[in-house]
C-alpha cells in the first residue's frame, strides 16, 4: 500500500557530536528583516521569534563558471517563492513542500554567531521547517563532504545548539533518486486552482484504496482523462491520495486514501 512521506525518509544523515569539542558560548541570532535591517537577539530568545517574516541572510549572484545553481522555486506550502543556493538543496526544497507536516520553509532564516574553542564562528543554515511537530533547523551538504573535520565540527556546534532550544536538527545529503525523480514530477501538479474545484471534490470523495493509476483515471467517464490524471497527480502531491513513491510511477502503481 501507499505511504506518506515524511521528512525524515529522506534525511541521510544527521551527523555526530565531536568528542571532547567546547561548548557554543556568547551565543548570538540574526536575522534580516523585510526593510533590509540586520536584529540581534541572544539565542535564548529564538523560540518565540516569527521567522516567517525574515528575509534570507544571503542574497545569490549568477557568475560565470560559478560551481552551485541558484534560484527560487514556488513553494505550495507558502504560496511564494523560496531560493535555493544548490541543486542539492532544491531537491530538499522540494521534499519539505512536499511534506504535509511543514506549515513553512524558512531559506537561510538567520546566521548563528558562537564563540566555540575560543574562536568566533558564524553559520547560516540552509533551511528552518516549521512543522506540526516542531521546528527542524537544517543544512544541506553533500555525502561526499561529511567526513570533512570542518564540516563536522560545524554540524556539531550547531546540532548543540539546536538542541537547546527543543528544536531538532538535521543534516541532508543525497536522497533515494527514484524517490526525488517521483516528487519533482509531481510537483508539476502543486498548483490547486488550476483544476477544477468540482473535479478535486468528486475524486476526493470517490474509492480509490487499492485501485491501480490507470483504473483510477477512468473513474470519472463524463471528464476528459487526461484532466483526471492530471487531477489525480495533484490529490498525490497534496497526499489526499497516497502511493509507494518508491515505485515507478506507471499505471499499475496502487492508489490509497491519504491522512487528510
Amino acid at each position: 500500500m501507499g505511504e506518506t512521506i515524511k521528512l525524515s525518509q529522506v534525511f541521510v544523515a544527521e551527523g555526530s557530536a565531536v568528542v571532547g569539542m567546547p561548548r557554543a558560548k556568547a551565543v548570538t541570532a540574526r536575522v534580516r528583516t523585510h526593510t533590509g535591517e540586520v536584529v540581534s537577539f541572544p539565542w535564548d530568545e529564538m523560540s518565540g521569534r516569527r521567522f516567517t517574516e525574515v528575509e534570507p541572510w544571503r542574497t545569490f549572484r549568477w557568475r560565470n563558471g560559478q560551481r552551485h545553481y541558484s534560484g527560487s522555486y514556488w513553494a505550495a506550502t507558502e504560496g511564494r517563492h523560496v531560493i535555493y543556493e544548490s541543486r542539492l538543496e532544491l531537491a530538499h526544497l522540494l521534499f519539505a513542500d512536499f511534506d504535509p507536516n511543514v506549515n513553512h520553509i524558512v531559506a537561510q532564516p538567520l546566521q548563528i554567531q558562537a564563540v566555540v574553542d575560543e574562536h568566533m564562528r558564524r553559520h547560516v543554515p540552509d533551511f528552518l521547517l516549521l512543522a506540526a511537530n516542531g521546528p527542524i533547523l537544517a543544512d544541506v551538504k553533500p555525502r561526499r563532504s561529511l567526513s570533512d573535520p570542518r564540516v563536522e565540527f560545524t554540524v556539531a556546534w550547531t546540532r548543540e545548539l539546536a538542541e537547546q532550544l527543543g528544536w531538532r536538527y538535521e543534516v541532508m545529503s543525497e536522497p533515494n533518486p527514484v524517490r526525488l525523480d517521483n516528487v519533482r514530477f509531481l510537483a508539476g501538479y502543486r498548483r490547486r486552482w488550476l483544476f477544477p474545484p468540482e473535479l478535486l471534490r468528486r475524486l476526493e470523495s470517490g474509492e480509490v484504496d487499492g485501485a491501480p493509476l490507470s483504473r483510477a483515471c477512468g473513474m470519472l467517464p463524463d471528464w476528459p482523462e487526461p484532466v483526471v490524471k492530471a487531477a489525480i497527480l495533484h490529490l498525490l502531491w497534496s497526499q489526499h491520495f497516497c502511493a509507494d513513491i518508491d515505485a515507478a510511477l506507471t499505471g499499475a502503481l496502487v492508489l490509497s486514501r491519504g491522512p487528510k
